[in-house]
C-alpha cells in the first residue's frame, strides 16, 4: 500500500515512522484526540514533512515573532555598569520581542530549532543575543501553556523539544530536566516553577534583578506553602546552606572562622535553619577542622581539582575545586562565598534567586566571590566535561564559571563590595555605610597586624588598601572566642612579609605614612627577639 507524502512522492507506509522524540513523549498525552505542538523558529513545511506519519494525532500551531534587533550585542544587555541608585530613572534593558503568549495557552509541546549563534566554539561560552531570544520565547511559552493561577504541585505534562547540534542554554534549561538527547533532538519536561522564575528575570544584567517578596510573584515561596489534611500542616521548607572551600593550604582558615562567625553575627533567617557547609581537602588539618567545626562549619571532605588553564605556580591552580559546591545536591539552593568575605548585614533574602546569581565584575562578567547557586550532580558533570576545552581567561573557577553561565542575574555590589578604591582623588578609602558584605582584595587582614591595612605597604597595592574596612574586619574577630582567635595567629611568613614590605615603604616614603604607625598588635609578640 502507498499513500503521498507532502511533497507528493510515493512512499511505503511501513517504512514511515513516527520521529524517535515523539514516541518517547506522546504516552503522556493518550487521552488527548490532539496534541498541539507550537514551532519556534522551524520552517512549518519541513517539520510536517517529518510528522507526515502522524498527521492524525497532531495540531502544528507556528509561533510568529519579531527577530531581535540584529545591531545589538551581548555588551548592551550585559553592561560593565548601571545606575543601581537612582530609583526615578531605572536601568532599562533593550528590547527583547516575545509572541503573542496569550494565544498559546493550550500548546502541550513547544518545538523549537536552537541558534548556535557567535562564539559557539568549544573554546568560550556562547554569547550570541539570538540565540538567548529563542530560548527566552521557548521558557516563556512552556510557562504560559502550563502555569496555573493558583500554585499546584501539577502543572500537566509540558514537553520542550530543541532541534540542533548545540542544544538549549544550560542556564535555562536545567540538565535536571533532560529525559533525552538522541542525535539532534534534546527532550526536556521542564520544571515549570523554576522555569517561570526564569521568566520573571530582567533579559540581562541591564537592570538589577527584582525582589519578588515585594510583589508577591516569587515562586520560591512554594517550597513555604502548607498544606491541610487530617488536622495536620506540612511546610515545605527548601533546604540551604552558606557554602565556602579550602583547599591546598591553611591559609585561609582564619578567613572561613571570621566569615561564619560574621554570617552568625548577622543571621536574622526567615528559614529554620541555614546550614554552614565548608568543603575541605586533606590540606586542612586536624587542629584547623576542630576550629572550623567550632565556629559552625559543617566539614565535607573533597578531592581538589586543577585548574587545567593556570599556571604552574599560579595562586588559583586548584582553584576549580570550587566546582565541587554543585555536588551539594542535599541542598535545594546555597550562597557560595569565598573566605575573604565578611557578611555585615542578614542577606538570607538572597536565597530567593536563581541560579546563577552574582553582582558585576567587569564587562560582561559577574564576580564568582559570591554567587546563589542551585545544586545538581549533572551540571557538576556538564562542567567537568568542559574543564580542558572551554579556556578560563584569568585561568581560575571565576573565568570558567562566566563561560558557563554567560547569561545570569544581577545583584546589587553592595552585596558583594569589593575593597577596591580606583578612583582618582580618593586618598581616604572609606567603605560605604550600606552594604551586605565587604569582598577583602589585596593582603588579607589575618596576614597582617591590624594597626593598619598592610596593603598600604605596596604602592601597587593602594587600591586594595582602607583602615575603615580594615577595622571592619578586626571588630568581628574581637567577637571570637580566645580558642577561634588562636587560629588566626599571624605567621612567620606574612610577618616576614609585612616587615619586608613596611621597610620598602619606609625607603620610599610613601606619602600615605602608614609606614609610621607603630605596631601594637599583641600578635607581634612572639617575634620580637
Amino acid at each position: 500500500m502507498f499513500v503521498f507524502s507532502l511533497k507528493y512522492q510515493r512512499v511505503d507506509i511501513h517504512e514511515r515512522t513516527k520521529p524517535s522524540w515523539f514516541k518517547f513523549i506522546e504516552q503522556d498525552f493518550h487521552d488527548k484526540t490532539k496534541i498541539k505542538i507550537g514551532l519556534v523558529n522551524i520552517n512549518q513545511k519541513s517539520m510536517y514533512e517529518k510528522l507526515d506519519a502522524i498527521r492524525s494525532r497532531i495540531d502544528i500551531v507556528p509561533i510568529p515573532f519579531d527577530r531581535v534587533d540584529e545591531n545589538l550585542k551581548w555588551k548592551d544587555f550585559f553592561p560593565e555598569w548601571i545606575d543601581e541608585v537612582d530609583k526615578v530613572n531605572k536601568p532599562k534593558c533593550p528590547n527583547m520581542p516575545m509572541p503573542n503568549l496569550k494565544n498559546y495557552k493550550d500548546l502541550d509541546v513547544v518545538v523549537a530549532r536552537v541558534p548556535c549563534g557567535y562564539g559557539s566554539m568549544e573554546e568560550t561560552g556562547i554569547r550570541d543575543v539570538f540565540r538567548l531570544q529563542v530560548n527566552l520565547v521557548v521558557a516563556n511559552l512552556a510557562v504560559e501553556a502550563r502555569w496555573l493561577k493558583k500554585l499546584e504541585s501539577d502543572h500537566g505534562n509540558m514537553y520542550v523539544v530543541f532541534v540542533g547540534s548545540c542544544g538549549p542554554m544550560v542556564e535555562i534549561f536545567r540538565c535536571d530536566d533532560l529525559l533525552m538527547h538522541q542525535s539532534d533532538y534534546w527532550i526536556y519536561k521542564p520544571d515549570l516553577k523554576r522555569l517561570k522564575q526564569k521568566t520573571l528575570m530582567p533579559v540581562g544584567s541591564c537592570q538589577i534583578s527584582p525582589d519578588f517578596a515585594e510583589t508577591g510573584k516569587e515562586t520560591w515561596k512554594s517550597y513555604l506553602q502548607k498544606s491541610h489534611g487530617h488536622n495536620k500542616s506540612i511546610v515545605l521548607v527548601p533546604k540551604l546552606a552558606y557554602v565556602t572551600v579550602l583547599h591546598s593550604s591553611e591559609e585561609y582558615v582564619c578567613g572561613a572562622i571570621a566569615l561564619a562567625q560574621s554570617i552568625q553575627l548577622s543571621s536574622k533567617s526567615i528559614f529554620e535553619s541555614i546550614d554552614l557547609v565548608l568543603l575541605a581537602d586533606d590540606s586542612i588539618g586536624p587542629e584547623s577542622t576542630r576550629g572550623l567545626r567550632a565556629a559552625g562549619w559543617k566539614i565535607t571532605r573533597i578531592q581538589r581539582i586543577r585548574s587545567p588553564f593556570a599556571d604552574e605556580n599560579a595562586y588559583n591552580r586548584w582553584n576549580y575545586s570550587k566546582l565541587r559546591i554543585w555536588q551539594l545536591t542535599m541542598y535545594d539552593k546555597i550562597i557560595f562565598i569565598d573566605s575573604d568575605f565578611l557578611v555585615l548585614k542578614n542577606i538570607d533574602g538572597f536565597f530567593a534567586y536563581p541560579q546563577l546569581s552574582a553582582s558585576p565584575n567587569e564587562n560582561v562578567i559577574f564576580n564568582s566571590g559570591l554567587t546563589v547557586v542551585e545544586p545538581s550532580q549533572c551540571m557538576f558533570e556538564y562542567m567537568m566535561n568542559k574543564t580542558s576545552k572551554v579556556k578560563s581567561y584569568n585561568g581560575g573557577d571565576q573565568g570558567f564559571v562566566n563561560e558557563v553561565f554567560t547569561w545570569w542575574h544581577r545583584l546589587p555590589s553592595k552585596l558583594n563590595y569589593m575593597k577596591l578604591f580606583n578612583e582618582i582623588g580618593d586618598t581616604k578609602h572609606e567603605v560605604q555605610h550600606d552594604v551586605y558584605t565587604i569582598h577583602y582584595l589585596g593582603l588579607k587582614p589575618w596576614m597582617c597586624y591590624r594597626d593598619y591595612d598592610c596593603n598600604w605597604n605596596l604602592k601597587d597595592h593602594h587600591i586594595y588598601a582602607s583602615d575603615s574596612a580594615n577595622k571592619v574586619w578586626w571588630k568581628v574577630y574581637d567577637t571570637m572566642p580566645k580558642h577561634l582567635q588562636s587560629h588566626c595567629a599571624i605567621t612567620r611568613k606574612s610577618h616576614v612579609r609585612f616587615v619586608w614590605n613596611r621597610k620598602i615603604a619606609k625607603n620610599v616614603s610613601l606619602p600615605d605614612g602608614h609606614w609610621k604607625i607603630e605596631v601594637k598588635d599583641a600578635r607581634k609578640i612572639k617575634y620580637l627577639n
